[in-house]
This record gives structure tokens, sequence and C-alpha cells, in this order.
């Protein structure tokens, strides 16, 4: 059964990634995945927003939304998902593919197989956690 890293890899974790895809990036105001894209670009991250349904707009000015994480064409640390446990399976699979370093299902995403293909791909694997409530309640250090 899976369990997730300790606080201390999670912060390790968090203070060595750079570049973060959001997968299911919204541009709705409100909406989780918005909140939390944002809250990354504020503390430094680079933020790649990824949704087919807003692709080609601005997430942010001169932030494009990407339709794919194969679209984006150049390393990514971390990949963070904003799909449905039953959907996170392929996103998982896609971003080993890319040779993401890490991935992070967000609050209520949870899948074993993909979790396991994952950390035999050699990603670090986070779940049903949010990077912008544990970069708080661990004190990771702003990228800017």
């Amino acid at each position: 059964m899976f369990k997730n890293p300790s606080d201390d890899h999670i912060h390790a974790l968090l203070e060595r990634v750079k570049t973060i895809a959001v997968v299911g990036a919204s541009l709705k105001d409100g909406r989780p995945s918005r909140g939390v894209a944002r809250f990354l670009m504020d503390q430094g991250y680079r933020v790649i927003p990824v949704n087919p349904a807003y692709e080609g707009q601005d997430f942010a000015p001169g932030v494009p939304v990407l339709d794919s994480l194969d679209a984006i064409g150049h390393p990514v640390d971390m990949v963070d998902i904003f799909r449905r446990s039953a959907d996170a399976g392929s996103v998982v699979d896609e971003a080993i593919r890319i040779g993401a370093k890490a991935v992070w299902l967000q609050e209520g995403v949870w899948d074993e197989a993909a979790a396991q293909r994952a950390e035999k791909a050699g990603l670090m694997v986070v779940m049903d956690r949010c990077p912008a409530k544990e970069i708080p309640r661990l004190g990771v250090k702003a990228k800017g």
C-alpha cells in the first residue's frame, strides 16, 4: 500500500523543484487549480498550466496554457495533477514519459497503480495533498 513520503522528503522536494506543470489548471477564478497555480507562481516557481480546454489562452500575462505535458518541450521537475482519481493514471504515465522527477496528486486524488508505476520509473510521488498547504506548513522558502 502506498504511503506518502515523510515531511522531510516533501520539504526537500519543494525546495528542489523549480518548474511545475499544473495539469487541469483553470482560467476560472475561484477554482482550486487556479488558486494553487497562482500561489506556486507567487512562491517563485515556474508554473506551466496544462489544460486542453484552454489551450493557447493566457493563464497570466505571458504564460499560455498548453494542451498536454508533451507540448512543454523542456524539462519539468514536478507535475501537479488536478484530475479525478480515475483520470490521474494517464497523466502520471505522461509525466513519466516526459521525464518529470515527481508527480503530485491533489487532495482527493488517489491512484495506487499509477503511484507504483511512477515510483518504479524513479519519480517521487505525493498523493492526496496540496502543495499550497504543504509549503507554509513545512516552512518551505519561496523561490523568488
